[in-house]
């Protein structure tokens, strides 16, 4: 890792960022500044651009998001997770295997994408955006142009679903419980969930981190599952010669973070006053963090995804969303 003094210039343009973002929701209605962040990120990076001294702070904001998932532990009470444990658990698995076969299905079928450039939007899709990219691409082996559709496909999902989730969820007045399951199981990337969820609400954002760090702890199986698909298809000389170090090898650590910190707030370790300056720190790491994910987004890639990925992860994310969301307001 760089030494802090190379980082510090970027850190302190997320840091402006954060700050001018807590200012705009201070002046104007509206309740997410986490939103808003990601907007200003967007804004910054297609117009003027980042500034070759600021690459380095701002490329760490996956680093921050992860160690505030993990502090945001503190404020999920395990009883909570035991008392929904089983629901979340099979509209966890409703949602990775519906999304997964249903974008191979139609990539294959109807839009005839090429089969790997499928897998990989089909892994993104399911399980954890860009990152279960990475890690199927890991095993499968495509081509760099074929990893650059999918994750340009998982981005562009990213941004649209950021606004379009908390969008539906207040028009149907979803409760806060129903709306954090089902961002935590439809949508893609771990950041724009967590950003969707505490747009909506605080309850909402702790279920959808919940739920998606669910889905992401499944990354793993999913590229053993691929790996082990096209080595017998004779498409790829990838082998998985120990399952078990790949899983520990593709699994997200933060998760593992994110758990103790739960388990030691449960057994009683944390004071409340402990708890409430654990969470606040978390929060001012998810705003860093939204502010690097906006300065990630380059429109000008996302419009060059091409169209048949976009619509077979589109039919996917609409057929899948719209089953869950009715079981879920049916279950709870």
């Amino acid at each position: 890792m760089r030494p802090l003094r190379a980082l510090a210039p970027g850190l302190g343009v997320l840091l402006v960022l954060g700050l001018l973002a807590r200012g705009i929701t201070a002046l104007i209605p509206f309740e997410s500044h986490l939103i808003i962040v990601i907007g200003l990120g967007v804004l910054v990076a297609n117009t003027i651009g980042i500034p070759r001294w600021a690459e380095g702070g701002v490329q760490t904001h996956s680093l921050w998001l992860e160690t505030g998932i993990i502090l945001m532990g503190v404020t999920v009470v395990l009883q909570q997770v035991v008392d929904a444990g089983a629901q979340v658990l099979l509209v966890v698995g409703f949602a990775i295997c519906g999304t997964v076969i249903t974008v191979e299905i139609l990539a294959r079928e109807i839009f005839n994408i090429p089969e790997k450039i499928g897998s990989l939007l089909a892994a993104g899709a399911g399980v954890c955006g860009v990152s279960a990219v990475a890690a199927v691409a890991g095993s499968i082996k495509p081509n760099q142009q074929h990893i650059a559709y999918a994750a340009a496909t998982v981005l562009l999902f990213d941004a649209v679903s950021l606004v379009v989730y908390p969008a539906i969820g207040h028009l149907l007045e979803l409760s806060d419980l129903v709306f954090g399951i089902w961002a935590g199981a439809t949508m893609l990337s771990t950041g724009p969930v967590t950003a969707a969820g505490f747009a909506y609400s605080k309850t909402a954002g702790e279920w959808a981190v919940l739920v998606k760090l669910t889905r992401n702890a499944l990354i793993g199986i999913v590229a053993i599952g691929y790996a082990l698909y096209y080595s017998r298809q004779g498409t790829t000389d990838a082998t998985v010669e120990s399952k078990w170090r790949y899983l520990w090898t593709s699994f997200p650590k933060f998760i593992i973070g994110f758990v103790a910190i739960m388990l030691l707030r449960s057994a009683g370790v944390f004071s409340e006053a402990h708890i409430r300056a654990i969470g606040n720190t978390s929060n001012w790491l998810f705003l860093v963090a939204f502010a690097g994910l906006g300065l990630s987004i380059d429109i000008d890639e996302l419009r060059d995804s091409g169209l048949e990925p976009v619509l077979a992860v589109a039919l996917s994310l609409l057929v899948v969303s719209s089953l869950t969301l009715a079981a879920l307001r049916y279950v709870f």
